[in-house]
């Protein structure tokens, strides 16, 4: 019997990065998705049995090399009941979607596409252009060997710019714009910081293809924008799939599914309604633990609220966060998958509010769907208002059960919970802690009606 094969030599880690967490993930003949159980997957005409390759997926997670075309399935990029021509045609016309949408941007800020981005503000919150050194030497003015200059000759530069004359012509700028060109900056930070130990981003237009791609859906969705943590999401998309447009749209139809999580006010953030949730299953399960965390302030459990944001993406090593979404995480790729997905996120495509939540179509086949959207069919659909509860919450719950000793015993303070939290950092065990969700949310409790509370 062939033995598994360990999966890091597909995401290769910088020889200088000696605390990244170990790899648990193996690749195993007979369980994993394989490229030969992948093809044979599809009639000859291009229809995909998704029933058999979600069973797949479940068992053993995808291979890594064709990681990111199942993805496109998996997110609803595309119909399992759609031909290869079909999707050829839907693939061809979303990239020149995205060269027109990219085309635009450029015209307003040209350092998209440009293969560079910006780390510092451009611009004030009333418009005006912001002669900064490092914001010069950021904006394609490479040219002039700017590295040798002193600050006052960059300066000096920089006023005759023709990026900076070509903001100043266009006189006061669209609010909208002057909005989305003030996030421009935030988003160069987190590119910087994201997966810093990977080779992959040694090389400055992977970055940049990140940024550019951020950036043009800060434009686009008017509703969420950027938010912090989005370029942990986006990060393994780029990895995956070659095509740069082919990448923003597997990331767009990841934030149809989370982009509720980034939506805030100044009274409420987007995962309000999980982390009460959380606090509900906590107490019942370990309401000693609760009523700890309650003492130490932390009855609201924004301390979990990361863990949700990203996805796991920064407690397991990045190629257990990507076996963890395809398998068990909130996104539920496998387990959550729904038949209806791609009819529903087609409709709107971009036409005023994105559309969320189930969709309502013509009844779906129960073998076409996830194990865990399965069991919601089976319990009447929606548990409860707002949809079913993501299995994360149930994550999240089963790692704080998991701490509870260590909790209890040695947080005396948010900060010590936090850090406890945080020290779990590439040692959990996915497939222990995801089990333990799955038998919280068998166990989970339910009213009168079977709907949970």
């Amino acid at each position: 019997m062939t033995a598994a094969e360990p999966a890091d030599s597909y995401y290769q880690i910088r020889p200088e990065c000696t605390d990244v967490p170990n790899t648990r993930f193996k690749i195993k003949p007979g369980k994993t998705l394989s490229v030969r159980k992948w093809q044979a997957a599809f009639t000859q005409e291009g229809f995909l049995d998704i029933g058999k390759t979600l069973s797949r997926i479940q068992r053993g997670g995808i291979h890594p090399s064709i990681r990111g075309e199942v993805w496109e399935f998996l997110l609803g990029c595309y119909d399992p009941k759609s031909t290869f021509e079909e999707r050829e045609q839907i693939r061809q016309r979303r990239r020149l979607q995205y060269a027109s949408w990219k085309q635009e941007c450029k015209q307003m800020f040209p350092v998209i596409g440009s293969g560079g981005f910006i780390t510092a503000p451009v611009i004030t919150e009333k418009g005006q252009p912001i002669l900064d050194p490092l914001v010069l030497q950021e904006t394609n003015l490479e040219r002039h060997n700017l590295v040798s200059l002193s600050i006052s000759s960059i300066m000096i530069i920089g006023e005759d710019s023709d990026f900076f004359k070509e903001l100043e012509s266009r006189g006061p700028l669209d609010k909208k714009v002057i909005q989305w060109m003030l996030t421009l900056h935030q988003i160069g930070l987190d590119v910087n910081r994201t997966d810093r130990t990977l080779v992959f981003y040694e090389k400055k237009e992977n970055s940049s293809k990140l940024w550019d791609i951020l950036a043009l859906y800060a434009w686009i969705d008017n509703d969420v924008g950027y938010c912090q943590g989005m370029s942990d999401l986006c990060s393994p998309m780029i990895m995956l799939l070659e095509d740069e447009a082919d990448a923003f749209w597997c990331f767009e139809r990841l934030m149809r599914r989370l982009r509720g999580n980034f939506r805030s006010t100044g009274r409420s953030v987007g995962v309000e309604a999980q982390l009460t949730h959380l606090s509900t299953i906590t107490q019942i399960i370990d309401p000693k633990l609760h009523h700890h965390l309650e003492n130490l302030g932390g009855g609201d459990y924004l301390f979990a609220i990361r863990m949700i944001m990203v996805q796991f993406r920064r407690e397991f090593s990045f190629c257990d966060s990507l076996y963890l979404w395809e398998t068990y995480g909130q996104m539920m790729w496998g387990l959550e998958y729904d038949p209806e997905m791609y009819s529903l996120y087609e409709e709107p495509e971009f036409e005023g509010e994105r559309t969320e939540g189930s969709s309502k179509g013509k009844p779906k086949s129960i073998k076409q769907c996830g194990k865990y959207e399965r069991e919601n069919m089976k319990n009447g659909g929606k548990s409860n208002a707002e949809g079913p509860l993501p299995i994360s919450v149930f994550l999240v719950a089963s790692v704080l059960k998991d701490k509870s000793s260590k909790l209890m015993t040695e947080a005396r303070g948010l900060d010590d919970v936090v850090k406890i939290l945080n020290d779990i950092t590439g040692n959990l065990d996915a497939k222990k802690a995801c089990a333990g969700a799955m038998k919280l949310h068998k166990n989970r409790p339910r009213n009168s009606t079977g709907e949970e509370p």
